[in-house]
């Protein structure tokens, strides 16, 4: 299975972080938040990772490189201006091929085991649920005997990992689009799968956020 991360976008709660530094290059206990994504990759025996980005693009190329130094084959998918998370996906489609492929957002933070993943879909997605944070009380999905769906409920928060099959998004066109609609449109066809992960998991989406995640990698390391 191939990989994907998302990493186009510009980080605007993260300012002044941000403005010359890209998001996923941002240092967290001691590594680049992207390079915990790469290590559990590779942990995973994923191999080829495709990134994507825009905003200051150009540092993370120079970084990360081939992906040599975390034993990975990463290619990179450059968009003049984000895409959002759909059509991010949707341009890189033609580097995967016809089998499904995980795609995590670059800016979450979770000790989620990549190798318990299911290597086949049920389906055209297959979304990791985690309990909701304060940020986002009201969740995203809901999920039972194994199916996500989107209605009334007790509704859980899509962690940003997951797996998709091409065909999610057949009937795409090129340009910015969110991933969210073609997933529920999936779910009322009863097509997407999910589990939920009671592990750690962080979205780092403000300083102070990062700053926390810092704080208890760091404890965890002394």
């Amino acid at each position: 299975m191939k990989a994907m991360i998302l990493a186009a976008g510009r980080g605007e709660r993260m300012r002044p972080l941000t403005d010359h530094t890209p998001k996923p290059l941002l240092r967290v206990g001691g590594k680049r938040l992207i390079e915990y994504h790469l290590e559990a990759l590779s942990a995973a025996g994923i191999v080829e990772v495709v990134i994507n980005h825009a905003h200051l693009g150009e540092q993370i190329e120079a970084v990360l490189g081939s992906g040599e130094h975390y034993g990975l084959q990463i290619s990179y998918s450059h968009e003049a201006t984000a895409l959002e998370t759909g059509g991010g996906i949707y341009k890189a489609l033609p580097q995967f091929g016809s089998d499904p492929f995980l795609v995590i957002n670059g800016d979450v933070w979770s000790d989620y085991p990549l190798q318990r993943l299911p290597q086949q879909l049920d389906g055209l997605a297959h979304l990791v649920l985690v309990d909701n944070p304060d940020h986002n009380t009201n969740g995203d999905f809901l999920l039972s005997a194994n199916r996500v769906t989107d209605g009334d409920g007790e509704r859980f928060t899509f962690s940003g990992i997951g797996i998709y099959h091409p065909d999610l998004f057949a009937s795409c066109q090129g340009g910015a689009f969110p991933l969210a609609p073609l997933l529920r449109e999936a779910m009322a066809a009863e097509r997407v799968s999910g589990e939920y992960y009671e592990g750690r998991w962080l979205d780092i989406g403000t300083p102070q956020r990062l700053s926390q995640l810092d704080d208890e990698l760091s404890a965890i390391a002394e």
